[in-house]
């Protein structure tokens, strides 16, 4: 099985190593340093000590895997043994392989100054003609080996790694950085085999969990299977059953992520315990049931709790006969159930104990209809106020789903009493809820979507409208009927819905959209020739007026274009806003993406159907192409016709490019699947956006407002890139810095990155050399200009847009 431990540990091992090669490369003077002060340490060993103490570790640690080896396979399980072993021998032949990549790499194509952190000279090399390896690859193999093999033994094999380390520095054959990298590369070729290839599944076996009991003082007999990690025990002598729950080191792994972004993200998360160890989670669930059993709460009593090695633990409870509450019928979930269930919740808030997973499966009712709570594992003792009124929203909702509403809230304010419940109503919203729970309000909301369509097709008037409110998502069906039931009663403690989140999905979006657009571009403002910030110090201030008013303008003829295909009448300053704040929306999305989107939400919000929004849209999308391709057309004639200036000899490429396009169009058409996989993509285009294009022809002062805001934002641009190449000092023609904006907006355009940076940037500079005759550095410094005023300074503007735009409910 592959476990995701052992995922994680690669991918933190692969961080490791790149960090350490990037710090070996940046900060040299520190590396070198300690390397400086390590050898001057070695010279105080004699060398024959040194040579000595070498030669002993490395037969040390040649023998080393060969001793772990027979160790493994004399023990009791020699098959598990058999193949832990040969995923020792592929891991250190994969560790092996891939010191000698690197050293390779080190050699041939790594920087030099790369090369110098790692290595130093040979000792008694007086010449310097001779270096010692990048990566001192003896420990690599066998710490692969080690851990790979599944070995228990830690402190012999680790004292031979460190001698062996230490005699290679003493030696001089190593330096510290090429130490760590053999180390780091051992180790995470070692997790990327047992990931690759699977390990013996860790989980004990219905004997080993027998043996445990026996030890633990019961009398078990027979161990079934009943789930995951869990097993039915039978007792002799007329001793209660058990119920046996696993916690394994690849069961708490598997949530591992999970539950640190809900911690990262909830401010009712628990703590993530489950990062730790079987046995502390096996701790802690103990601690919290017996907890709840002194508060009075029926729940399972523990009958023993015990250690399987060092990656399992198990914790038995007396069985107890019931079903849980997805098992009942209908008419079986009676008030006094519900009653009883609240009263358990009641016992738990009185002492301060959270459940944190009220759902139907930890509701057990036994035959005589009492309620027992069970599964404590993600409970929490002296929890806060905030945590236990998520208990009481949990129960709430999930009593409701089974009961309805109105009983659910009923039977609540007869325990709880209204104030209580009023206090937990800010919390009854889906995000704090289990995700099982909100998987449950999804399908329901969705059957009653599917209800109230079909009640509509039959023309049955009324039908839909008391589901109090929309059933389309999860928190407009259920939820708002339990807030109407307990508004009815006290509407004074109806709340607003407590913030739980610390750290919402788009903020994380935009954070790491910004460091990679930072990351992409920043570098352009430090390039050690022609560098862009002195270029811009040194830039015509005019000519940079002049590139800041044509930035500006294209805001407003992108207004103009977007509205123009609009038949509905709109709030210009709005639009206008809109596009402003499309600027801060482009370093989270890739390419015209952001756009798109923004310009939809604007619509939406107008009160234009969604089908009308993204029509008007693609309308406006398809002019845009069009015209697009008619300006590069018409600016490469242009430069072409130019007397005795032919910068860009491109007129034969483009008429080339279009009937090679032609052609494929024909050939893709020509052939069935694949006429009908392009019919299927274009079905859209010829179903909204054609219609729409028609509706717009019979209003052609509108169209041509489009039509003329659409070539504005392209000549604005345009003469924004023009006037950043004349401030910093070249005189290109206009025509060819068109073609170049023409060429390089349409690779960043389809670039996946924020903003098209990258892509568009390399294009750019590369047009401006090409087509205008400019060197790098001076192309690099009025392209960095040119996004200057186009991507970085108007992020701040964007954002105050976008806000301004939201709080009056505009986006």
């Amino acid at each position: 099985m592959r476990q995701p431990v052992a995922l994680i540990r690669l991918l933190t091992g692969l961080v490791a190593i790149a960090v350490t090669l990037l710090l070996a490369d940046y900060a040299r003077a520190t590396t070198g340093g300690f390397a400086a002060d390590v050898a001057e340490a070695a010279t105080l060993v004699p060398r024959p000590l040194a040579s000595l103490a070498g030669g002993l570790t490395t037969a040390a640690v040649l023998l080393l895997p060969v001793g772990l080896a027979v160790l493994r396979l004399l023990g009791p399980d020699r098959r598990r043994a058999l193949q832990q072993v040969s995923d020792g021998l592929l891991a250190a032949v994969t560790a092996y392989g891939a010191t000698l990549a690197l050293d390779l790499w080190a050699d041939d194509l790594a920087p030099s100054t790369l090369v110098a952190a790692l290595t130093q000279r040979l000792p008694g090399d007086v010449l310097g003609l001779g270096h010692t390896e990048p990566v001192y690859g003896y420990l690599a193999p066998v710490l692969a080996f080690m851990t790979a093999s599944g070995n228990r033994e830690r402190r012999l094999p680790w004292t031979v790694l460190a001698l062996s380390g230490l005699a290679g520095l003493a030696g001089g054959y190593a330096t510290p950085t090429a130490l760590l990298l053999g180390l780091l590369i051992g180790w995470t070729g070692a997790h990327g085999t047992l990931y690759a290839v699977g390990t013996p599944d860790p989980r004990p076996r219905p004997g080993e969990v027998l043996r445990a009991l026996r030890d633990s003082g019961l009398r078990p007999v027979e161990a079934v299977s009943a789930g995951p990690d869990r097993y039915r025990v039978r007792q002799t002598d007329g001793r209660p059953a058990l119920d046996i729950q696993l916690l394994d080191r690849q069961a708490v792994t598997a949530a591992a992520v999970q539950r640190a972004w809900r911690r990262l993200r909830l401010r009712t998360a628990p703590h993530p315990r489950a990062l730790r160890s079987p046995r502390t989670g096996l701790e802690h669930e103990a601690l919290v049931t017996y907890a709840a059993l002194a508060a009075g709460v029926r729940t399972r009593r523990i009958a023993a709790t015990a250690g399987l090695g060092h990656d399992t633990a198990l914790i038995a409870y007396e069985h107890l006969a019931g079903r849980t509450l997805d098992q009942l019928d209908d008419d079986e979930i009676t008030d006094d159930l519900l009653t009883d269930a609240w009263h358990q919740l009641a016992l738990l808030q009185r002492r301060e104990i959270a459940h944190r997973a009220l759902v139907p499966g930890s509701l057990l009712i036994d035959g005589t209809g009492a309620v027992h709570l069970v599964d404590f594992a993600d409970g929490d003792i002296a929890a806060s106020e905030l945590v236990l009124r998520c208990d009481i929203a949990q129960l709430l909702t999930t009593l409701a789903l089974r009961a309805g509403a109105a009983r659910a809230v009923r039977t609540a304010t007869t325990v709880l009493g209204p104030e209580l419940l009023g206090a937990a109503l800010p919390l009854l919203q889906p995000i704090a809820l289990a995700r099982s729970t909100r998987q449950a309000l999804k399908r329901r909301a969705g059957a009653g979507a599917a209800e109230a369509a079909t009640a509509g097709t039959a023309g049955t008037a009324g039908i839909g409208a008391t589901t109090g409110g929309d059933p389309a998502g999860p928190d407009g069906g259920l939820l708002e009927e339990i807030r109407a039931e307990v508004s009815r009663g006290r509407p004074e403690v109806v709340g607003r819905p407590v913030r739980l989140e610390r750290l919402r999905p788009r903020t994380l979006l935009a954070v790491v959209g910004g460091v990679v657009a930072g990351s992409l571009l920043i570098p352009q403002f430090f390039a050690v020739e022609d560098n862009p910030v002195a270029a811009l110090a040194d830039a015509d201030p005019w000519w940079l007026l002049l590139a800041l008013l044509a930035a500006g303008a294209s805001h407003v003829a992108a207004a103009m274009g977007f509205v123009g295909f609009v038949p509905e009448r709109l709030n210009f300053r709005n639009v206008v806003l809109a596009q402003v704040a499309g600027a801060f929306v482009k370093l989270v999305s890739p390419g015209g993406v952001g756009g798109i989107a923004l310009n939809t939400r604007l619509l939406q919000q107008a009160n234009v159907p969604m089908a009308q929004a993204l029509s008007s849209v693609g309308v406006g999308q398809l002019i845009g192409l069009v015209l697009h391709l008619l300006q590069l057309g018409a600016f490469v004639y242009l430069v072409d016709a130019q007397p005795g200036g032919s910068e860009l000899d491109a007129l034969p490429t483009v008429v080339v490019g279009l009937v090679v396009a032609a052609v494929l169009l024909a050939v893709v058409w020509s052939i069935p699947s694949t006429r009908h996989w392009l019919a299927t993509r274009l079905r859209p285009l010829t179903a909204e956006v054609l219609p729409r294009l028609l509706d717009l022809l019979r209003n052609p002062g509108r169209l041509a407002v489009g039509v003329a805001g659409q070539l504005l934002v392209s000549l604005c641009l345009i003469a924004c890139l023009y006037c950043c190449v004349r401030a910093i000092g070249r005189e290109p023609s206009f025509a060819a810095v068109a073609v170049v904006f023409l060429v390089g907006n349409a690779a960043g355009n389809a670039a996946p990155t924020p903003g098209g940076a990258g892509p568009l940037d390399m294009a750019l500079i590369y047009g401006l050399q090409q087509s205008a005759s400019m060197e790098q550095g001076g192309a690099s410094a009025a392209v960095t200009l040119y996004r200057l005023l186009t991507l970085i300074l108007p992020v701040l503007p964007g954002w105050a847009a976008m806000s301004w735009l939201r709080r009056r409910k505009a986006l």
